[in-house]
């Protein structure tokens, strides 16, 4: 799970420990949490010793989850830098978001993203859990107000993050990607 935001008092922790908490209950997921704010990319691409593990990492995972904010219509600069990092790892990749902001709940964001992902030849996935207004949608504790609802709209993602995850590792163990 990708963190998209490092802004200091940034929401994103509190959408990511419920989507943790989600995904934590399902044996099968392992979550490796990778925050922007700890790790320490350059911008530049140049990298070093956090830019080896951090693409390690992503190579290793079945499947990808972004925790994303809208910032100004688009996604922010520390989470192109973790997409930019990175090349062959994203490749025959199940990506998943989870999107919050405003109105549009991230969903501009995504759909930046999708681009920049099919372009990586990864797999963005259709299914994405959307907050709109999110600091109104989740409790002071950080927990959604509706739980049951907010599950709800996380079961078509889960379902479809499971299933491309094990049919593209499965792919990957068979053959090598031909990018």
């Amino acid at each position: 799970m990708i963190l998209g935001s490092v802004r200091p008092e940034r929401f994103c922790d509190t959408v990511a420990s419920w989507f943790t908490e989600l995904l934590n209950r399902d044996e099968r997921i392992d979550v490796d949490l990778l925050d922007p704010a700890t790790i320490r990319l350059p911008t530049d691409l140049s990298g070093g010793e956090d830019t080896e593990d951090f693409s390690r990492r992503i190579g290793a995972a079945d499947a990808v989850v972004i925790i994303t904010p809208e910032y100004n219509h688009g996604y922010s600069a520390a989470l192109k830098t973790m997409i930019d990092t990175v090349r062959e790892g994203w490749q025959a990749k199940p990506i998943g978001f989870v999107s919050y902001g405003g109105v549009s709940g991230g969903l501009r964001a995504v759909e930046q993203l999708r681009g920049v992902f099919g372009e990586l030849h990864a797999v963005p996935l259709r299914d994405t859990v959307s907050f709109a207004h999110a600091e109104d949608s989740f409790a002071a504790v950080g927990s959604p107000l509706d739980p049951h609802a907010a599950e709800r709209r996380a079961e078509p993602l889960l379902r479809t993050l499971l299933w491309w995850a094990s049919t593209l590792r499965d792919a990957r163990h068979r053959a090598p990607y031909p990018a």
